[in-house]
């Protein structure tokens, strides 16, 4: 089992992957056997929905990039209080453990609170002031995270097109994502356009399992699955407000495993489906058809389900592990599909699975 174990380990190359760490829930493992789990995986990309100093201390030294995130707009606003937040909560882990980005804000555009809406650039600023001012820039960038529901339009992906209400607060958040040079993030579920039209949206469109795609007139160009599809909507309505210049970035997109009645789709298999899928095409290295250069970036929703999230019973099983560390299905496959070396024929070395690897690292932790 040692020596399978370390055939996963060396197979696996760094991808544009990574994972969303959120903890609503009452029954998680302590961060440092989260470390330990997700090194094992070669996952070296985490999100957080704020900057537990818990989880960025059992990081430490492990060479894994944090996105931290503070969704207090109104505090952030004030300069004062975001430098700050930035002095206490990322400057004293740096560099020991790696923070990357800071997402000011999760998803505000698309909902309801217009004094959020109108605060969000401002606290986006004065945090990237507070990073600047403390010699952080170079390692720290500033962002937020998008619903895609700020799409009016999304199909064909060329008409892409943001909702016109939003025009002003998205010009400015694009111009200043510009200027800073900072990714644009959106949370993109395919899963939510199944769940409402499963009579007229394909599984296997939805999946990435092949079918026969679908062809934007305007670009002549074929989509094979509706994720990048909608990335490239949002590059389409970036464009249409004067930003070619900008990266599109996936800050969350998953599938859950367990659903309510209503909750079509909501299967084990389909969310097995859906993300080993697409951490197969990100070990590719493929982009999307309007930008095939650029590897798709995403961050999968999520690493635990957790049982304390409110709403439907989907928003409780997005996890590719349950608490204790079991997983919740196998993604798949082998330790050699991660990276082009080294490689190993059926004949010559045994299939090792990343579940099998999983296992190892939980025979230490939750035994």
């Amino acid at each position: 089992m040692t020596a399978s174990f370390d055939v996963v380990s060396s197979a696996t190359a760094p991808l544009k992957f990574g994972i969303n760490y959120g903890q609503i829930a009452n029954n998680l493992p302590h961060p440092t056997q989260v470390s330990g789990l997700l090194q094992s995986l070669n996952v070296n990309r985490v999100k957080l929905y704020d900057a537990d100093p818990t989880v960025l201390t059992a990081f430490a030294g492990t060479g894994v990039e944090f996105i931290v995130g503070n969704e207090d707009l109104q505090n952030l606003s004030d300069a004062r209080s975001a430098r700050a937040w930035v002095s206490q909560h990322v400057q004293p882990f740096i560099p020991n453990t790696r923070i990357t980005c800071i997402i000011v804000g999760n998803e505000v555009l698309s909902g309801t609170d217009t004094a959020a809406m109108q605060s969000l650039l401002p606290a986006m600023q004065a945090v990237y002031q507070a990073v600047s001012d403390l010699g952080l820039a170079s390692q720290v960038n500033v962002s937020t995270a998008h619903s895609v529901n700020i799409l009016a339009s999304s199909y064909p992906p060329s008409s892409g097109a943001f909702r016109e209400e939003l025009g002003q607060y998205i010009q400015p958040i694009l111009n200043f994502h510009a200027e800073v040079r900072s990714p644009f993030l959106v949370n993109a579920y395919p899963f939510f356009a199944y769940k409402a039209s499963p009579g007229s949206v394909s599984l296997p469109y939805v999946l990435f399992e092949p079918n026969a795609g679908v062809v934007d007139p305007s670009t002549n160009l074929t989509y094979d699955n509706m994720l990048y599809a909608q990335i490239d909507a949002v590059y389409a309505a970036m464009k249409a407000m004067g930003h070619t210049d900008l990266t599109v970035r996936v800050s969350e997109t998953g599938w859950p495993s367990k659903g309510d009645d209503d909750e079509v789709g909501a299967t084990v298999a389909n969310a097995a489906a859906y993300n080993g899928n697409l951490m197969k095409r990100i070990a590719m290295g493929q982009g999307t058809p309007l930008k095939p250069d650029v590897p798709v970036d995403v961050f999968v929703f999520a690493l635990f389900n957790e049982d304390l999230k409110p709403g439907p019973t989907s928003e409780r099983n997005y996890g590719l592990f349950y608490p204790n560390g079991t997983p919740v299905y196998n993604l798949g496959f082998n330790g050699a599909s991660f990276g082009p070396s080294p490689t190993f024929s059926s004949s010559s070395k045994p299939t090792i699975t990343l579940l099998m690897a999983v296992v190892v690292v939980l025979a230490g932790f939750f035994l």
